[in-house]
């Protein structure tokens, strides 16, 4: 296939509450209460870094959107030739006109849907568009666990250049999958399967679906959490990420965690827990000191940074150093990404390429390996 017409359907509010530690974006009040603590929204600004691949083709293809933010500001101010078809009901926009574009898009005669949201988002696409259609997510959201989104913006901008150039891309059904928001917030991973989208499958460009259930490893995990503990510093401010690995951490030194959020430890305590961005930003001014970082990566997707762990910012990324950074996974789940990078996703396209490349990661006791991090980009 090869582009002509673009639909553009921006969520703008969504991943406004991941750097502010509410772990989605789902609902006006969400959205408030992520605006209140600081947060700024990214959808249109990644839906840009998509699009900027396009510039060379301005004078060839026609954006169909929504007005303002959904749409229609990103494409003008990036200078393509646009349609209007219509606008939002209420602002903030809802997940009725997410599907009300997507529809009135399809109508005009895209040929293909590009969305910059999460989860959410994506289900909005299956409820209006159904498996029929060809679509292409932008990650703009905290979770992301489905299967048709690039692994990052700009690796999104790289399918829409090679569809554009008219290279030979397939298009396969993805999963779509959606967590509910109000029991992850209490700790409680409740994951939901919602259907299918055609999407450009282009190698390693597309991330897998997030791969939930899996084999618990204990002494595996177990093995990990020793190692690590014995190279705290007690000195040092250590920054931990969500997951059942990094959990273990905390376990092995006798303290309560967060599961799914970010706690601050030092001298062998957890001093904050469940922070945001702007908490670890003030920590780390505070502490004056040294700092870790320690993270594991999503199973089956292999996101180290970006997916469920936005209050990594990329000045807190910057302000720890990549020197600094602790990654932590099983050999079961290095070995499922068969061979695919561990992939970052900031949302600043300068870091994620300073940060890329080989990283050290403990797979046990004693034990650790050399392996690729990387920002999507060939």
């Amino acid at each position: 296939m090869k582009l002509k017409r673009l639909g553009l359907i921006i969520n703008p509010w969504a991943g406004v509450g991941g750097p502010a530690g509410l772990k989605g974006s789902d609902g006006a009040e969400t959205v408030e209460q992520a605006l209140d603590a600081g947060a700024e929204p990214q959808a249109q600004k990644r839906a840009a870094t998509a699009l900027e691949a396009l510039q060379p083709f301005r004078g060839q293809l026609e954006i169909l959107c929504f007005s303002g933010v959904m749409g229609e500001t990103v494409a003008r101010d990036l200078g393509f030739q646009l349609t209007v078809l219509g606008g939002a009901e209420s602002d903030p926009s809802t997940a009725t006109d997410s599907e009300r574009a997507a529809r009135a898009i399809r109508d005009a005669g895209a040929d293909l849907i590009i969305f910059a949201g999460g989860d959410g988002t994506a289900r909005n696409m299956v409820n209006a568009l159904g498996s029929d259609f060809p679509v292409l997510g932008i990650p703009a959201g905290v979770k992301m666990h489905s299967a048709c989104f690039a692994i990052s913006p700009s690796a999104g901008g790289e399918v829409l250049r090679r569809l554009m150039a008219g290279e030979l891309v397939d298009l396969q059904e993805r999963e779509v999958r959606d967590i509910d928001e109000k029991s992850f917030r209490e700790g409680r991973v409740s994951t939901r399967y919602y259907g299918e989208l055609l999407a450009p499958e282009e190698g390693h460009f597309l991330q897998a679906v997030k791969n939930a259930g899996r084999e618990v490893e204990e002494l595996a995990v177990a093995d990990i959490a020793a190692e690590v503990v014995e190279e705290l510093d007690p000195d040092t401010l250590t920054i931990v990420g969500p997951g059942s690995t990094t959990l273990a951490v905390l376990g092995e030194l006798g303290c309560e965690g967060t599961l799914l959020g970010v706690d601050l430890l030092r001298g062998g305590e957890v001093i904050a827990a469940d922070v945001s961005a702007a908490d670890i930003e003030k920590a780390l001014a505070e502490h004056g000191g040294p700092a870790k970082i320690i993270l594991t990566a999503i199973g089956g997707q292999g996101h180290l940074i970006g997916r469920g762990n936005q209050q990594f910012s990329p000045a807190v990324l910057r302000a720890v150093g990549r020197d600094n950074l602790v990654a932590v996974a099983t050999k079961t789940k290095i070995t499922e990404l068969n061979g695919r990078p561990l992939l970052i996703d900031s949302g600043d396209a300068a870091l994620d390429e300073s940060w890329s490349g080989f990283i050290r990661v403990i797979t046990g006791y004693r034990d650790a390996i050399l392996y690729p991090l990387s920002n999507g980009e060939l």
